[in-house]
């Protein structure tokens, strides 16, 4: 079967446009706590900034699973005070997925940060922004797994309990 053929074996009809429908999908809604783990992080650059991305993957609660959130850890940031909660936010981050990172005592490139962080879940606490009439979600806090523990070199991070967060 050809690629420019329809599964029923018709010719795909050369088009300049084309629409595949669909709709968009509400954000999660503020505060809701959901399991993601990364699924890529590396660092990026936008207007001559450089920060690291992170993309996470929603597996729980059900009515959120694969659902994605992007997030930008800013630890460049020109405002010290941003840059500094932009470093603890990715110490907590890289606490939760084993202290690989902090412990090797550099700053992280993509290959290490994909090492250690990708596939590591977490417990997310979302935010809720709204730009130019556009509604997404942020990362406002991290926290370990249910049932699981930071390593021994990390800091402790905030216990969950299991009757605040569904999974």
């Amino acid at each position: 079967m050809s690629i420019w053929k329809t599964s029923d074996n018709k010719a795909i009809v050369s088009s300049t446009t084309f629409e595949s429908g669909g709709g968009s999908i509400a954000p999660i809604p503020e505060g809701t706590s959901v399991l993601a783990a990364p699924v890529e992080v590396r660092w990026k650059s936008y207007e001559e900034e450089d920060y690291i991305s992170i993309q996470w993957q929603v597996l729980a609660p059900a009515e959120y699973k694969n659902r994605r959130v992007f997030q930008k850890v800013k630890v460049n940031e020109p405002d010290s005070a941003k840059a500094d909660r932009a470093k603890k936010m990715l110490t907590a981050i890289d606490a939760n997925a084993g202290g690989h990172l902090i412990a090797a005592g550099k700053e992280p490139d993509d290959s290490a940060m994909t090492q250690y962080l990708v596939g590591k879940p977490m417990v997310l606490k979302l935010g809720l922004w709204e730009i130019n009439d556009k509604t997404g979600n942020w990362v406002q806090a991290v926290s370990p797994k249910a049932g699981t523990a930071p390593p021994a070199t990390a800091a402790p991070a905030a216990p969950i309990v299991d009757d605040d967060v569904p999974f």
